[in-house]
């Protein structure tokens, strides 16, 4: 994986290369590029496809400055200016950033595709972002976590990796993304800071941004999302002004861990209409 460096500090990235649509996969607490493992091994025989590996908790290297919400907003628009990408696909899941993004900075975007993601008011989202916001205001309960979670036992605990999943995710999978909080204090300082500074209105004014994104939207969620309301797919694809909804069934949030293959047709079909 290629570092670049940023204002905010270096990040790692996956780049397939090649010269087909850029389509650039975000992640969600916890994850690096690798969530998206199985949808870049759909895509690259003919798009280029890039995934950051965002300060979220599994990145390998600190950051220079503490990252926030608004700071990794500004960090993926950098990103995107410094490869000089353009007419780019933005596929977030999980997390809310791209909402941000493409409000803000929509000068590089062709399409947005939201899957079962943070928004409006959920944020964080379910009882185990809420559980996640503690740990990081409690002194010590972060490092626990971590080792909770790092049990194998316990990892399809409904407050873990089995609210987000049906199917488990492979254990060399979640030990990667596990081994820098475990491992690592400057990461865990990362991880805390982010967590303490999320504001609770930033998606609701996010969505209001998203009125003004005329370009093709395509809202992906997950009929049975444990931490996403339902609701919410609907609401995101009928604000955005070429929002359309796409539910996929036997699935948790992460759509690209129970239904890869799914999501990869649904994908690769939304950027040839579009």
């Amino acid at each position: 994986m290629p570092d670049i460096s940023l204002s905010a500090g270096t990040i790692s990235y996956d780049d397939t290369g090649g010269d087909g649509p850029v389509v650039v996969l975000l992640h969600g607490l916890v994850h690096d590029a690798a969530v998206w493992r199985e949808i870049i091994a759909g895509l690259r025989a003919d798009h280029r496809v890039i995934a950051p590996t965002l300060p979220y908790g599994a990145h390998r290297t600190p950051m220079d400055l503490p990252p926030t919400p608004d700071l990794v907003n500004d960090l993926i628009a950098e990103f995107l200016d410094r490869l000089d990408l353009r007419d780019v696909t933005l596929v977030e899941s999980d997390c809310g950033r791209a909402q941000t993004v493409a409000g803000r900075h929509p000068e590089r975007l062709a399409r947005l595709v939201l899957i079962s993601c943070e928004a409006f008011d959920n944020y964080p989202p379910g009882l185990p972002g809420k559980m996640i916001g503690a740990a990081c205001r409690v002194p010590g309960a972060l490092p626990l976590m971590v080792r909770v979670l790092g049990l194998k036992p316990l990892r399809r605990m409904p407050v873990g990796f089995g609210a987000l999943t049906k199917r488990p995710v492979p254990d060399e999978i979640v030990e990667r993304w596990l081994r820098p909080l475990r491992t690592d204090p400057a990461i865990r300082r990362d991880f805390r800071h982010y967590n303490t500074h999320v504001r609770r209105t930033e998606l609701l004014k996010a969505s209001e941004g998203l009125r003004k994104f005329d370009r093709p939207a395509l809202v992906v969620w997950a009929a049975e999302d444990l931490m996403m309301p339902r609701a919410h797919g609907r609401r995101l694809a009928e604000l955005l002004p070429q929002g359309r909804l796409v539910e996929i069934e036997d699935s948790r949030t992460l759509i690209a861990e129970d239904r890869p293959e799914r999501l990869t047709e649904v994908l690769r079909d939304f950027i040839a209409q579009t």
